[in-house]
């Protein structure tokens, strides 16, 4: 199924390489116009924006760091001025995920995640909900994770980050459907980027055997699942998590 997205503003953050750059592309394939934000990347997120333009979409790359309160509202100022008003909400970006024992965790470790996974989704709706409420559309898609359903061993700071995403993903659901604003969350499993290269193959070959389709997956299998839930299709969907990760959690 092709979904159409012709005329809709998308905002995807940390959309310069890995899962947020196949958001980005899937979105402007399907034709919205997409708001690439980029934090310390410009000439990777200059390649998303031509990867887009060359099959017709339209896209502008932002810089901004995306748990900075002023930074945020001069992003999505910038994204209204240039774009217009925004209707698909990607909080995606994401900073370095350290596995750390309990015996070395500090609260720092925790608030790291938490800026990336509640702070700055948090900033951003609140600059676009208004909008959203007042035109009685949006799409806020969260990117989450399967770790929380795993309880990955010594990742208790990104896990518990995620979890909280989740919780705040229903909620906002709840607060929101009555103004047509859909909230879901997606959950990928391990899919190699370019922050993987570096993994041994052998932990990967260990992943691959528990998932049931014995295969990892592709960013661009969370770029279709980013543009399904944008999509006119999934209007009726809301407050869910879609695990897309081969089967490994089954809910």
């Amino acid at each position: 199924m092709t979904h159409d997205l012709t005329g809709k503003v998308a905002l995807v953050t940390g959309a310069s390489r890995g899962l947020g750059r196949a958001m980005a592309e899937s979105l402007g394939k399907a034709g919205a116009k997409v708001a690439v934000n980029y934090y310390g990347s410009p000439d990777l997120a200059a390649k998303v924006v031509a990867a887009i333009t060359a099959t017709g979409g339209e896209a502008i790359a932002l810089k901004a760091d995306v748990i900075d309160e002023n930074e945020v509202k001069q992003l999505v100022k910038e994204v209204h001025e240039q774009l217009g008003l925004i209707d698909i909400l990607v909080p995606n970006a994401t900073g370095p995920q350290p596995f750390i024992k309990i015996e070395d965790l500090t609260w720092q470790d925790m608030m790291n995640q938490i800026n990336f996974f509640i702070k700055s989704p948090l900033l951003l709706a609140q600059q676009v909900v208004p909008h959203m409420k007042e035109r009685r559309y949006g799409r806020i898609i969260n990117i989450g994770s399967e770790v929380f359903e795993c309880g990955v061993p010594e990742f208790s700071n990104y896990v518990s980050a995620k979890g909280a995403q989740l919780g705040l993903t229903r909620s906002w659901a709840n607060e929101l459907a009555s103004h047509q604003i859909t909230v879901n969350l997606i959950a990928p499993g391990w899919i190699p980027t370019e922050r993987h290269a570096d993994d041994p193959q052998q932990m990967k070959d260990d992943y691959t055997q528990q998932v049931p389709m014995k295969r990892m997956g592709v960013p661009s299998d969370i770029g279709a699942a980013v543009t399904f839930l944008a999509s006119d299709e999934a209007n009726f969907i809301t407050g869910q998590k879609l695990s897309v990760n081969g089967g490994h959690t089954l809910e």
